[in-house]
């Protein structure tokens, strides 16, 4: 069975690029532009890793993160944003954030982290 991945970005096409990429190494991809449908979604089917913008309208990535990490501890997220500052990677990192990505992220460097988070087995 194949991962799924979930990715939640406000910038549409931040999440049509993830989602075409990473369905060519053969992962089941969700997008969304922003978290409340997600974390609806993320309720009634389980996913692998989530990928998460940090600054969106509404709910933002650490409350993702937190959500995420409440209801499905298993699941790895990924954060990327375009606002890096050290006290919100810090916040991150407390949150159990698996990786933390600078914009504009490079799909290459997110595919691999998306390949070690699924092959850590907590």
């Amino acid at each position: 069975m194949s991962s799924r991945i979930m990715v939640i970005d406000d910038e549409k096409i931040v999440g049509d690029m993830a989602k075409i990429s990473l369905e060519e190494e053969g992962y089941e991809v969700e997008t969304f532009l922003n978290a409340d449908p997600a974390l609806k979604r993320l309720q009634e089917t389980g996913f692998d890793v989530v990928v998460t913008d940090l600054k969106m309208k509404g709910i933002d990535g650490l409350e993702v993160l937190r959500t995420v990490k409440q209801n499905h501890p298993d699941t790895k997220v990924i954060m990327i944003t375009a606002f890096a500052d050290l006290d919100v990677a810090i916040e991150a990192i407390k949150g159990d954030v698996f990786d933390f990505f600078p914009k504009p992220v490079r799909i290459k460097e997110l595919k691999a982290s998306i390949s070690k988070a699924l092959s850590k087995e907590d």
